[in-house]
């Protein structure tokens, strides 16, 4: 593959190598802390939206969209954004991605209505969308290929502290402070990003680089994206037979295949499918969904696992996640290093055992299981997830020629955003089936009162995110022997969407041979010397 000439291609060090525009590792600490923003803020409003509900009068309906909202609208842009990036150059992109994510978390503190409150938050998803595969692209442009995977490495770090300690921050704002604090803390923040950013990021744009616009392209991809997601969303409310979640789901397929018909067609399309001639760079992207569904789809019932059942609060739950993030934090940096080394290939091999090894230790897990036992499968988990998160993102943005970095980092990210749906909605199915079927004989063999098809329907709602049906006017006994049926039936369906997670994470593993070091990875400056 021809290499990429690059304007202004070495960073600015000035003359002692000490100069601040460009520099590398202060650039990685600028875009770091625009994606801490992103990433804190995927996990550290779940917690504030029961006082969001409170507050504003919001309905469940209404709670529903505070996420989905900022979900969809991140996941439809990414590769958009990526583009513009690529078109317009990745530091403008990421300043504006920064500056409109900061000012609109502020709107969200501000707003005093529901509908206002989920507008906004759709803002807020686009312009997350802008920042995080320009942060990507500017690595790859700035660091030379001995240092993108430290580099990356670090970049995980921030994504993995960031989202494993939203449930902690989040609660103790929401505890101590109020709900707006959830949304005001990004303000400061985003304004230290893009003071910082205007002085130390510095432009690096391809020769090559896209002039042209595929609006019809973003139509498509757009649309295929919204249907997918939404399906994904919406199928452990309407089923998975329903006609509504096939119908989604077949709007998608038409319109991603419309999609590739034109990018075949198009002179400058949005989504270069020569891209995938790279095997390494396709099964990095699969290798991205896989962990993803299996890592956010696992997580998520650990979250119902240690608060209904066990009874913590949001932040004694978030602090027992600590081995997991804490392991993501040391290890991420320590895979970077492995990978500049030994290349990507062994370790991912390796952190996706690593991390099918976890799931199945999860799903040994019972509702007496103590913090040690816990402990050891989450910290498992993170130090298998470490060189998957760096490694993958090296092997997508590393096999893309520079003038395409965006668009690469785009595919990263939306890789991710599906899997950790289609992993929440496919897990989740996995548990609501498996509670339905074990539900009503462990509530016959418990002696419970009989119980009608409705009601039994109702109370297998609550069972599949671990909470007990316990009625009002309950005696103590009663209540003990329905909260004991509960919480065993849905660690049993848990315990069934681990396995099945662990079994993903195999089949990534062997994904995973089909990887190797970025073909591109030299056409990224390489002259400065950090």
């Amino acid at each position: 593959m021809t290499r990429t000439t690059v304007a202004e291609a070495t960073p600015d060090l000035g003359p002692s190598g000490t100069g601040l525009r460009g520099h590398p590792w202060l650039t990685l600490i600028s875009v770091a802390i625009g994606v801490m923003m992103v990433a804190l803020d995927g996990t550290i409003v779940a917690i504030a939206n029961p006082a969001i509900q409170k507050d504003l009068g919001a309905s469940l309906a209404d709670v529903q969209w505070i996420t989905n909202a900022y979900l969809l609208a991140l996941a439809v842009a990414l590769i958009t954004a990526g583009k513009l990036g690529d078109r317009f150059g990745h530091r403008l992109i990421f300043l504006i991605g920064t500056t409109g994510f900061a000012l609109s978390s502020g709107l969200i503190a501000l707003s005093g209505s529901v509908s206002a409150v989920v507008a906004f938050r759709v803002l807020q998803g686009l312009c997350g969308a802008l920042l995080m595969p320009a942060a990507l692209a500017l690595l790859r442009a700035t660091f030379p290929a001995e240092r993108l995977n430290m580099a990356i490495g670090l970049w995980g770090m921030v994504i993995g502290a960031s989202t494993a300690g939203g449930p902690i921050v989040g609660g103790l704002l929401v505890e101590h402070v109020n709900w707006q604090s959830v949304f005001f803390i990004n303000v400061p923040v985003g304004a230290a990003a893009l003071a910082l950013g205007a002085v130390i990021l510095k432009e690096n744009r391809a020769e090559r680089s896209p002039k042209s616009f595929d609006v019809l392209g973003i139509v498509l991809l757009s649309g295929a994206m919204f249907c997918l997601i939404w399906a994904l969303i919406k199928a452990t409310d309407w089923s998975w037979g329903d006609t509504r979640t096939l119908g989604f789901l077949g709007v998608s397929l038409i319109c991603f295949v419309l999609f590739t018909v034109w990018q075949l067609r198009s002179r400058e399309p949005l989504l270069p499918l020569g891209l995938f001639r790279s095997v390494a760079l396709s099964a990095g992207t699969v290798l991205m969904l896989l962990m993803a569904f299996a890592f956010m789809g696992g997580v998520f019932f650990v979250t119902f696992y240690l608060q209904n059942v066990h009874g913590m609060t949001p932040v004694n739950s978030g602090l027992h996640l600590l081995p997991l993030t804490g392991m993501m934090i040391v290890a991420a940096p320590a895979a970077g290093a492995v990978i500049t080394k030994a290349g990507p290939r062994i370790p991912l091999v390796v952190g996706m055992l690593c991390t099918a090894v976890a799931c199945f230790g999860m799903s040994t897990l019972e509702p007496g299981t103590g913090t040690g036992v816990m402990s050891v499968w989450f910290a498992l988990l993170g130090l298998g997830l470490s060189p998957v998160m760096v490694g993958a993102t090296d092997v997508i943005v590393g096999n893309a020629p520079l003038e395409h970095a965006g668009v690469a980092g785009g595919l990263q990210q939306a890789a991710m955003q599906v899997g950790g749906s289609l992993g929440t909605a496919v897990l989740g199915a996995v548990v609501a089936t498996r509670v339905d079927h074990l539900l009503p004989q462990r509530w016959a063999d418990a002696g419970l009162p009989a119980a009608t098809p409705e009601q039994l329907s109702q109370a297998a709602d609550a069972v599949q995110v671990g909470v007990a049906p316990v009625p009002p006017n309950a005696s103590p006994e009663a209540a003990a022997r329905i909260s004991a049926v509960a919480h065993d039936t849905f660690v049993a369906g848990m315990n069934v969407a681990f396995t099945v997670a662990g079994c993903v994470a195999l089949f990534a593993a062997l994904v995973a041979f089909l990887t190797k070091r970025g073909e591109n990875a030299d056409s990224a400056p390489g002259a400065a010397h950090i």
